[in-house]
């Protein structure tokens, strides 16, 4: 069975309503430039902008979908500066929820996630889950424990047919924005784990996108995506500007095009 990917951004506290505009048509314009990727279904190419962006860079893009950084699990309410599902109705296709930002630097826990998690399905968004060990769980061992406490807990009371719609993206906490990046053996291990976790939960193991988080870059990516159990990437900083982005996306298509 040939990949199938998902090329994501998160731009973070990054990038103002025009900034975001003008990098979706200059995207959008490279994408047109290779006919064979804008026709390419096995490569879905996925921007997280800041929520001002949103509604400006509506209708932008065929090709480049939108997605929430966040989400809150109430519907309204006095709750001020959190993002109604609501409000992102019409806007998004997937919702970020617990990258390690939101749990490590707002203090985020797993029970909260999993009410995300619920709300993105209650209102009709592809939840992406993150999970992850810092470099002092790595270090003591901790990786596969904590790895299957944060999915089992973000999982929780989730039908079979709702996990196998959820994407999964293994996130090492001391490889974002460091310039550090697990080896591909190291993200092949945990990506594997992760799917013989799911494998207990749902029938469709096999078709839940698991994505790498960590300091992906133009050169290390294709050695990344080629690897078992991997079917896209996270990407930071390398997704501020049009130019390595876009590199990694090509990255995904020299792979699927094989």
């Amino acid at each position: 069975m040939k990949k199938e990917f998902i090329i994501a951004g998160n731009w973070k506290m990054h990038h103002t309503a025009s900034e975001s505009i003008e990098f979706f048509k200059a995207l959008d314009g490279k994408i047109a430039e290779h006919p064979e990727l804008a026709r390419e279904k096995r490569i879905e190419i996925l921007i997280f902008p800041s929520f001002i962006s949103l509604y400006p860079l509506k209708g932008i893009s065929q090709k480049i979908k939108t997605g929430a950084q966040d989400i809150f699990f109430e519907e309204k309410g006095a709750f001020t500066g959190e993002i109604s599902p609501l409000m992102l109705q019409g806007l998004v296709t997937y919702v970020l929820i617990g990258h390690s930002e939101r749990r490590h630097v707002f203090g985020e826990i797993d029970s909260d996630l999993n009410k995300k998690v619920k709300t993105a399905f209650k209102f009709g968004f592809s939840p992406m889950l993150c999970i992850g060990e810092t470099l002092v769980e790595r270090e003591a061992g901790k990786t596969f424990d904590l790895i299957k406490e944060q999915l089992d807990k973000g999982l929780e009371g989730l039908s079979a047919e709702e996990i196998a719609a959820v994407a999964i993206a293994y996130e090492p906490v001391w490889a974002i924005g460091t310039g550090k990046t697990a080896s591909p053996d190291q993200a092949r291990e945990v990506h594997s784990f992760i799917r013989e976790l799911l494998k207990e939960k749902t029938p469709a193991f096999r078709d839940i996108p698991l994505l790498y988080g960590g300091s992906v870059k133009p050169g290390n990516s294709f050695e990344i995506l080629s690897q078992k159990d991997i079917n896209g990437v996270l990407v930071g900083g390398a997704s501020l500007k049009v130019e390595p982005f876009f590199d990694i996306i090509q990255s995904s298509y020299k792979i699927v095009a094989k």
